[in-house]
């Protein structure tokens, strides 16, 4: 209930700059990566990774949590992800499978939060899986883009990599799993609600 009370409608504030920049760095990365500057490339991942770890952080120590942070911090992750595995996929990095395994999530999640929009009801409470899943899959990124450096540090980079893959991927179906559950519950209620009201 305080988390929510802390809520505000503040558009100026330090982790909306941080997201916006994250939002701003996507096609920098997406040119990096691109035209071969995997040097680069890895410093704007890793710097997305930590500065989306640094805005929620700096948004609950200074009492900053708004609105538009709640939007802006979750579409440059989804934003970030979707870029970063068609760049890599494009350049063999990772396979075709991981990019379709992400979408079809975000898909679903997606067709799910319209539903409930339909039902009045917004955007559900984001659950520690799917943060966690988000984190190491924004960890994993560089980590699979260094692999392609020669050994050791790509060796090492690749087995680091895709550990932080494969725990991205089922904590994000996990996350996504959890949401579909929520929002059944919520709908199954609003509709035996409904029920109730129509019985004269």
């Amino acid at each position: 209930m305080a988390e929510k009370a802390a809520v505000s409608d503040r558009v100026l504030t330090v982790p909306n700059a941080i997201s916006l920049a994250r939002l701003l760095l996507v096609p920098v990365f997406a040119v990096l990566i691109a035209t071969g500057e995997d040097g680069w490339a890895f410093l704007v991942l890793a710097v997305s990774g930590a500065s989306d770890w640094l805005d929620g952080v700096l948004a609950r120590r200074l009492g900053q949590v708004s609105k538009l942070g709640q939007m802006l911090d979750p579409a440059a992750d989804r934003l970030f992800i979707l870029v970063t595995l068609i760049g890599l996929a494009w350049r063999d990095v990772v396979p075709w499978w991981l990019l379709v395994a992400i979408v079809l999530r975000d898909l679903l999640l997606l067709g799910m939060l319209g539903v409930l929009a339909r039902r009045g009801y917004g955007p559900l409470p984001v659950h520690l899986a799917g943060k966690a899943g988000t984190f190491a899959l924004l960890y994993a990124f560089p980590l699979l883009l260094l692999a392609e450096w020669p050994a050791p540090v790509g060796t090492v980079a690749l087995v680091l990599g895709w550990a932080f893959a494969w725990w991205g991927i089922a904590l994000y179906w996990f996350a996504g799993v959890l949401y579909v559950v929520q929002a059944w519950h919520l709908l199954s209620a609003d509709a035996r609600g409904a029920d109730v009201r129509a019985v004269p």
